[in-house]
């Protein structure tokens, strides 16, 4: 999924209450058996940020009213036939919890949450008491992102890029024994930061239960990876995933890249499920359609190698000619021209046809 920390730590637009005592949280959460809501069968999800237009929107639209919070999206997905959400769990409260729990429970439909990890001794209580909120609701994955943004944008040299390796490693050491505490698993997603080797690594030195990947299919393409080849190699660690079919087109300083509809860019998505399913039955899919402009992805800048030390010159060379044999038809869609309106109308027709193929063409209801 593509957001970056700070969206990971947007919140509903919920009342600030109290928050849950400790005690009584968990018990409330060791009360729910793990695993009691994994989906039967294969299933479609929608994550949060696929309604980056609708999402907390303060735009006045009687067709696309914006969501306050995880129910109204809880709601709307169920509406639309998908069958659960993944959202993020900040400053849910015990009140919200429990509805979004009972709601979820009444219409038959999961919650993933996503959860910004401590870095810090001082921030494992908030990190906590969010695992703990979270269970409430019947949460039972926690997604993440372990970086600060796009690995090209963000960071400018080797060191500054080891120094974060090593903060993530030591946010998924403190987060561990709270995830082991309360059962719940912490899915860390390869978020055009880590190459798939890198993440795959940093599972392995983790070894444990409680933390594994969450599976974007298309990101990678932004470090110059082969898509098949990143689902291959994390798939063995992945718990849940973000289904996305990608576009690509040239700029001057490298390629374009752009979410698009299930089915109309260069993925093999059916195999990518089957790669999935495969390595985790229990795998959840959950669809991250992002509507907006391209994004820029400078490879062919000296400062977006500055990080990189051991990128084989074939991976750029691929990459560049798959953009060139593959370029999108009529040029990749923009929204930012749009009306407001216009947009909202787009964003939920890409969602809905996502959906749909997802349905027909790689059975995931």
């Amino acid at each position: 999924m593509e957001t970056g920390t700070d969206e990971l730590w947007q919140h509903a637009s919920v009342n600030r209450r109290n928050f849950i005592r400790s005690s009584f949280a968990g018990a409330m959460a060791l009360s729910l058996p793990f695993n009691s809501i994994s989906p039967a069968g294969k299933r479609m999800g929608v994550v949060v940020h696929s309604y980056g237009s609708r999402w907390n929107s303060k735009t006045v639209s009687q067709k696309y009213p914006g969501f306050a919070d995880a129910m109204d999206l809880l709601i709307h997905c169920h509406a639309i036939g998908a069958s659960g959400i993944q959202v993020g769990v900040k400053d849910w409260t015990e009140a919200s919890s429990r509805k979004l729990r009972q709601k979820r429970e009444q219409l038959g439909l999961y919650i993933e949450g996503s959860i910004g990890v401590p870095f810090k001794q001082e921030q494992v209580a908030q990190f906590e008491k969010e695992v703990l909120t979270a269970k409430e609701a019947g949460v039972q994955i926690l997604r993440t992102v372990c970086s600060a943004g796009r690995r090209y944008e963000i960071y400018h040299t080797r060191q500054a890029f080891d120094d974060a390796q090593k903060m993530a490693m030591e946010s998924m050491r403190l987060s561990e024994p709270i995830l082991k505490k309360y059962q719940m698993k912490l899915a860390v997603e390869n978020h055009k930061d880590w190459r798939a080797v890198e993440l795959a690594e940093m599972m392995k030195q983790m070894s444990s239960e409680w933390i594994g990947v969450t599976l974007d299919f298309g990101n990678s393409i932004a470090l110059m990876e082969d898509p098949m080849e990143v689902v291959r190699t994390l798939a063995p660690y992945h718990l849940t995933t973000h289904v996305k079919d990608m576009a690509v087109d040239e700029y001057a300083n490298g390629i374009l890249l752009s979410e698009v509809p299930l089915g109309k860019g260069i993925l093999d998505l059916k195999a990518m499920v089957e790669i999935c399913e495969k390595a985790n039955p229990k795998s959840t899919f959950n669809l991250e359609m992002i509507t907006r402009d391209p994004l820029e992805i400078p490879c062919l800048t000296n400062d977006y190698w500055q990080t990189f030390t051991s990128v084989p010159g074939n991976d750029l060379a691929r990459t560049l000619r798959m953009t060139r044999a593959q370029k999108f038809q009529g040029g990749l869609p923009r929204v930012s021209q749009m009306t407001t309106e216009d947009r909202l109308a787009v964003e939920e027709k890409n969602i809905v046809d996502c959906l749909s193929y997802s349905s027909n063409s790689l059975g995931l209801k």
